[in-house]
């Protein structure tokens, strides 16, 4: 027996640590109030606010410099979405960026009198959403850190003069049930300790607040502003408090009916608020989905109650005991007072749930439900998900449509979101399977399926794609694809990359509110997946690109020209186009010394007219100031294909830029060295990457270097003269460690960018 009572008593002491309903007394509810005034003072929408910045954080913004950003930046959704979940939802940069908008806004203020409905096409995820939101909510709201305060009232008998002081007081049914089985029991001594407690248990009258009203709401509202100037002292708290609009409903709400019922009555009855506050208590408001305690979801084939409304019929005895009145307060409530200041929640409109959502409409419009004579307040965060052809069930009323707000839930368009789904249904391993970049590119074929082949935002931007014919589709789906990942890439020229303004970057991402509705579903593109990855990965081959082509160019006929025509052969360039560049980047040495001399002579020089001789102070180098001397910098800086006009405009570009910024404001002001200046860097990466063009030219006419790349780790290897070795083994290690390809991976790489001549290809000097 010493293991089972070592184990109950392990398990009465867990339990006691985490109950968390223990009551507060109104005074010191506010004491609490006043040392974390933040975290007591919240309602539903500011707790949701809390509950998701928490798990998701602050966003990346991986162009922190950018004077165009518009803050469309990278939010981590894992913990809110994945972690933990039996099924996890991946939540893309699109429709997280769209989320944390919502929830920022609900913090605000702007959260009155509406529902949100996300809406999506069958296969998007949507219902895997809500129901991993609201678990994360419910995990959230029952921490410490979630913790918010209901009211309870302990009505004290004695106060009220509902019994003598010493007569012992009648125990209603149950409690007397009880009585007499521990009678019969022969128990005369416990029988009087049960009595005693029961009597003692029984001088309060304890009435939950079945709506769940935060205590302050107990204040009469003429007197809270006035209670609240007392109460905190003069700081960035209490003037956020009496200003900010998160804080309006503190003044604004009032109690539920039967707070306000049973305060007006012990008012009447004590003559005194103070002793009516006393009877007020606080405790933490617990979520449980699955009691319908705060949160409630309905699915449509949930048939609705034959009984509208709620009670308790021996808490209500006891009111009326204790108030020695049967009418003053009725412990009367609906289904709707067990998620106030909670979630209730729609899963599809359709069905029952049609019927529901148009029982809405009064509560969304006024705030307020009827129960039998009564008015009930409602003050709950409103959510539903909804299919597309399910709309008509509430574009009927329009009355209703201003108190709607829709967040799109499209198919996945961001190609690093679609690649960890795939990692998650099949696991991490997959990656091994894979040259880098096939697998992304498998998403990105996917992704294509989904969006609007036209885009007016693109063409008043880039105009016609032609120019990138080597990069990219000439719809520049694979452009917009980078951009709702975040990443501008580099193949673009820096003028299309100066006109990508805010006001552009606004237009492009508002029109992914239209797309990703039709194309490969979610659930198709892992089946198809499915079928990609058992036919081609192999323990002894990589997959490649090839292998893509192949299985796509099927499916392009087989499923009726969902993918766009022309896509997998811009899709294959611009493959090429970056491989290439890895190669070079892994091939490429400088010497950092020189480059870094070079421009800032440059920097210095372009201050100065031709023919003069100057000392450069920066590097103390004498400088003769010539044509050729600009001309030699400037086709490392430009390119050898610039003209005489383009570097003569850089020139003086970066003369002005260094005067009216380099100088006078990062070396002057702040204090900075030229090399730690916005202008140098600049022009330290054009300048390395224009060497890096050429960086495979002593290399692609020596047949013995292909040879040894085929060789490499082989015995064969040993044969190749010191340099050839060197150069193989600088560049297979690079590979691997800047691009994550496997040492074979890295070998079939470099042979498939000689072969395959990409550096001619691309008509890079």
């Amino acid at each position: 027996m010493k293991p089972i009572h070592k184990a109950m008593q392990h398990l009465n002491r867990h339990m006691r640590e985490q109950d968390r309903r223990n009551l507060i007394s109104f005074d010191d509810f506010l004491k609490l109030m006043v040392a974390k005034p933040e975290a007591v003072i919240r309602n539903v929408f500011q707790i949701f606010h809390d509950m998701v910045k928490t798990y998701v954080g602050e966003g990346v913004d991986e162009y922190p410099k950018d004077p165009e950003s518009i803050n469309f930046v990278y939010y981590d959704c894992n913990k809110l979405f994945v972690e933990g979940s039996d099924q996890p939802f991946f939540a893309d940069r699109l429709f997280s960026n769209r989320l944390v908008s919502l929830v920022e806004a609900l913090k605000l203020g702007a959260q009155q009198n509406k529902i949100y409905i996300f809406e999506g096409p069958p296969g998007c995820g949507k219902s895997t959403f809500l129901n991993n939101l609201l678990r994360k909510f419910e995990e959230y709201a029952n921490t410490e850190e979630g913790t918010r305060y209901e009211t309870v009232w302990r009505l004290d008998r004695k106060l009220l003069g509902s019994f003598p002081e010493n007569e012992m007081i009648p125990l209603p049914l149950v409690e007397r049930a009880f009585q007499l089985l521990d009678n019969s029991q022969g128990a005369e001594k416990n029988d009087l300790k049960t009595n005693n407690h029961l009597a003692s248990a029984d001088e309060f009258v304890e009435v939950p607040c079945p709506s769940h009203d935060n205590p302050l709401l107990m204040i009469p509202k003429p007197y809270r502003r006035e209670f609240f100037d007392d109460l905190f002292k003069n700081g960035e708290f209490k003037w956020k408090f009496s200003s900010e609009k998160e804080y309006d409903w503190v003044f604004k709400d009032t109690a539920c009916t039967i707070c306000s019922s049973l305060y007006q009555s012990l008012l009447h009855k004590l003559k005194s608020p103070e002793k009516v506050f006393r009877m007020i208590y606080a405790r933490p408001y617990t979520f449980n989905r699955r009691l319908g305690d705060g949160i409630s979801v309905f699915n449509p084939g949930d048939k609705p109650t034959k009984q509208n409304f709620m009670t308790n019929a021996m808490l209500q005895n006891r009111i009326n005991s204790a108030l020695k009145d049967s009418n003053e307060v009725k412990y009367l409530f609906s289904q709707y007072a067990k998620t106030n200041n909670g979630i209730y929640a729609l899963m599809d409109v359709k069905s029952h749930n049609t019927e529901r959502f148009i029982e809405l409409h009064n509560i969304i419009s006024e705030g307020l439900h009827k129960v039998e004579d009564i008015e009930e307040n409602v003050n709950s965060l409103l959510l539903a998900v909804m299919n597309p052809e399910d709309k008509p069930n509430v574009e009927s009323f329009q009355s209703f449509s201003d108190r709607i707000e829709n967040i799109k839930i499209p198919y996945v368009m961001d190609l690093n979101t679609e690649v960890e789904i795939y990692r998650n249904v099949f696991g991490r391993h997959i990656d091994e399977s894979f040259l880098p970049r096939v697998l992304h590119n498998f998403a990105r074929v996917i992704i294509a399926s989904r969006l609007n082949i036209k885009s007016d935002t693109m063409y008043d931007w880039i105009g016609d794609g032609e120019k990138y014919s080597m990069f990219c589709d000439e719809d520049l789906l694979l452009l917009k694809m980078e951009i709702y990942t975040g990443h501008i890439p580099t193949w673009l020229s820096e003028e299309d990359v100066k006109r990508f303004t805010a006001k552009r970057r606004r237009k492009l991402i508002a029109e992914a509110d239209n797309e990703g509705e039709h194309g490969i579903s979610g659930r198709d593109s892992i089946k198809l997946f499915n079928e990609f990855y058992s036919s081609f990965a192999r323990d002894d081959k990589l997959i490649d690109m090839s292998a893509l082509r192949t299985f796509f160019a099927k499916q392009y006929k087989d499923r009726d020209a969902t993918i766009p025509k022309g896509f997998l052969d811009s899709l294959l360039r611009l493959y090429n186009y970056t491989v290439l560049q890895e190669v070079k980047e892994s091939l490429y040495y400088y010497n950092e010394e020189q480059i870094a001399r070079d421009i800032q002579n440059y920097i210095f020089a372009v201050n100065f007219d031709i023919g003069e001789v100057e000392t450069n102070t920066y590097t103390g180098e004498k400088l003769e100031i010539t044509e050729d001397f600009f001309e030699g910098i400037e086709r490392r800086l430009l390119g050898a294909r610039a003209d005489t006009e383009r570097r003569k405009a850089f020139r003086s570009e970066t003369q002005k830029e260094y005067t009216s910024k380099t100088l006078t404001q990062e070396i002057m002001v702040d204090g900075k060295a030229l090399p730690a200046s916005d202008l140098y860097q600049s022009l330290y990466d054009r300048y390395v990457y224009n060497l890096k063009e050429k960086v495979l030219d002593p290399f692609l006419e020596n047949e013995n270097f292909r040879r040894a790349i085929k060789d490499f780790d082989d015995e064969d290897f040993k044969t190749y003269d010191k340099r050839i070795r060197n150069e193989v083994t600088y560049l297979i290690d690079n590979l691997c460690s800047k691009y994550r390809y496997s040492r074979q991976g890295a070998k079939e790489m470099c042979i498939y960018v000689i072969d395959s001549d990409l550096a001619n290809m691309f008509g890079l000097d």
